[in-house]
């Protein structure tokens, strides 16, 4: 008997640690601090706004944060600029998280990787920084739709970032998952995350009152408890206010500081002043040159904020790249896609590599650092591999056949609505478009964003925003009609996201006659495309290549692969893939005129290179150490 009460006694003792546990967890999510006893209230308090303050714990704290986003980084490379971060005297680190990556398909999420949101923010832990999240739902970001999946976009009636009930639903499907992860990592539960973003920029947008109160109880309804804010531009303060959220600001010049945080003040009394973005660089549009702005000038507007006692972070402080497809737009006057670089002229460049931004920064932060910053990290190595040349050749047209067999339909089907990917349609790459004509005229239509047409394979120009007619020559019998429509990056900040679909949108015309019985090829070069191309398909390159077109070459790498910025001169337009990784979009136009490719993403020894090519075939890939982002323009 003693010996089954002895075996008996652990089993209860676990029973009622496990009830205690369970309602310690309880009274934790219910925010019933006060019933807590003493002692498991260490991490109770968080960060708190107080008066002119902010607070964490019991002491005052600043916040001088920067902006790095995992997924515009290789993951290899997350801790290098962590530690840099740190080491130029900032003490928190800001990111988005882009559903859009997340959630691919509707109820399938993908958090590996590149995208291990729970990694990235507990490395940042590790390097002692704490966490500022900006989960959205959306970000913009300048990243296709502002971070928002194009699924959403099958719903004809759609009404995005409103509490528009398939945009909600959608939402709370994808917050279920998302605060499973993120709850956890709060301040009060022993994680770095000490403050959460509700929404973002919302002011600009202001579509439906009712939605900024929704996010936010979707946040705390989770077991959000950290301190929310907003963060606004100038033409979007006044409107992005929510009771019992703290209102923050986004600015580039001394001159909007003084008129915002006067604004500020009117609008939310007395309470910490926050810049959520200090712009310490711009983006860069396809066609136009290369954004920067003076390190002295960012200085002088960086201790400007600070000098007002407002806290800060700096948007970016590294920007990385849009690998991919996966960068926005914007379209007011005109439509202008994003450039994959997205260096953004940040503390650190698009390569982790440091800048007299840097230096400076690192020294005002240090004047006020209370010990000896970290040494910084050194720099990454750079190299010049050896020219690639394409050996083997696959034209578009002999390769369809390995797509797959095509789509069919009576009418042009946009991208989003294509019956692929398990019904959530096609979210980036190219569409080809086929039908058959017997006589010439003039075609008309909507391609978005920019359709190549060819009559059977010659290419005869190109149908966008600005081009929605052109004149098709005299063609002899039944000829094959083909439009190859890129989506160049869904729009990322405006008002129009709502008309994002890509592809051709609606009907196409030859002499006013709508075009039916349409076969479509779904062109989303992922991956496991070319894993299906066996070698024996490929050709030898001929001395004139029939375009568009894939090129394959291989690109020899020494024992130590580093960090390069591949050439594309002689090159026009297209994507540049190694080893199944997508580098992201090249264009003759500018004005980047190299594309990063990290070395962690390099074998020893032979590696696979694929370019597709739309227009006109160079007759090399070249790599530099140093990257060549095109003419500089002070940013206005």
């Amino acid at each position: 008997m003693a010996t089954c009460n002895l075996r008996r006694r652990p089993g209860r003792i676990l029973g009622l640690l496990l009830l205690l546990i369970l309602g310690f967890l309880v009274f934790r999510r219910l925010n019933w601090s006060s019933l807590i006893p003493p002692w498991l209230q260490q991490r109770q308090l968080g960060l708190q706004a107080k008066g002119q303050n902010f607070i964490l714990e019991d002491a005052p704290f600043w916040i001088f944060g920067g902006s790095i986003h995992y997924f515009r980084v290789p993951k290899e490379y997350w801790r290098d600029r962590l530690l840099k971060m740190k080491a130029c005297g900032l003490n928190t680190l800001t990111t988005y998280v882009p559903w859009n990556l997340h959630e691919p398909q509707r109820g399938k999420f993908d958090f590996s990787g590149n995208l291990d949101l729970e990694a990235f923010v507990l490395l940042a832990a590790e390097i002692g920084l704490w966490v500022i999240l900006r989960p959205g739902p959306y970000i913009c970001s300048e990243i296709d739709l502002g971070g928002l999946p194009s699924w959403l976009l099958q719903d004809p009636g759609m009404r995005l970032r409103t509490t528009y009930k398939g945009f909600t639903e959608a939402v709370d499907l994808y917050f279920d998952h998302l605060m499973s992860r993120v709850v956890p990592l709060q301040y009060k539960h022993g994680g770095p995350i000490i403050a959460v973003q509700v929404e973002n920029e919302y002011g600009s947008y202001y579509k439906d009152p009712a939605y900024m109160p929704y996010v936010k109880k979707a946040l705390e309804d989770r077991g959000i408890v950290e301190l929310l804010f907003t963060s606004d531009n100038k033409d979007g303060l006044r409107k992005g206010i929510i009771h019992g959220v703290l209102a923050t600001i986004n600015l580039q010049s001394p001159q909007e500081l003084q008129l915002l945080t006067t604004l500020l003040v009117s609008i939310q009394g007395v309470q910490p002043k926050m810049v959520t973005e200090y712009w310490t660089g711009w983006f860069d549009s396809w066609g136009g040159p290369h954004n920067i702005l003076d390190s002295s000038e960012v200085l002088k507007t960086v201790s400007a904020i600070v000098d007002t006692g407002s806290s800060i972070n700096l948007y970016m402080f590294h920007g990385g790249t849009n690998f991919g497809f996966i960068n926005g737009a914007m379209h007011f006057q005109d439509y202008r896609s994003d450039i994959t670089s997205y260096d953004y002229d940040a503390v650190l460049t698009e390569a982790g590599d440091y800048t007299p931004k840097y230096i400076k920064l690192r020294d005002f932060f240090d004047s006020l650092s209370d010990g000896p910053l970290p040494p910084p990290p050194d720099p990454l190595p750079k190299t010049v591999y050896e020219p690639m040349v394409p050996v083997f050749y696959l034209s578009l047209w002999d390769a369809l056949k390995y797509i797959g067999e095509p789509i069919k339909s009576e009418k042009p089907i946009n991208m989003e609505n294509l019956p692929v990917n398990e019904g959530n349609g096609q979210s980036f790459g190219y569409v080809l478009y086929e039908t058959t004509i017997t006589s010439s005229g003039v075609l008309s239509g909507h391609a978005r964003d920019r359709g190549q047409v060819f009559v059977n394979t010659v290419s005869i120009g190109f149908l966008d925003y600005k081009n929605t007619k052109i004149v098709i020559p005299l063609v002899q019998g039944h000829t094959v009609l083909r439009i190859l429509v890129e989506n160049c990056g869904r729009v990322n900040y405006g008002y129009n996201i709502d008309e994002q679909r890509k592809g051709l949108i609606g009907n196409l015309y030859l002499d006013d006659s709508p075009l039916k019985n349409f076969r479509i090829y779904s062109l989303d070069m992922k991956k496991s495309v070319f894993q299906r191309w066996a070698l024996p398909r490929w050709n030898s390159v001929p001395e004139a290549p029939a375009l568009p077109a894939f090129f394959l070459g291989g690109l020899s790498v020494g024992p130590s692969p580093a960090d390069t910025f591949l050439k594309l001169e002689g090159w026009e337009k297209g994507v540049v893939f190694i080893n199944g990784q997508n580098l992201g979009r090249y264009w003759s136009i500018g004005p980047q005129k190299t594309l990063y490719l990290p070395g962690p993403w390099l074998d020893r020894g032979i590696n696979q290179v694929i370019i597709f090519e739309e227009t006109m075939a160079g007759s090399m890939i070249q790599s530099t150490e140093t990257p060549h982002l095109g003419r500089n323009q002070y940013v206005k």
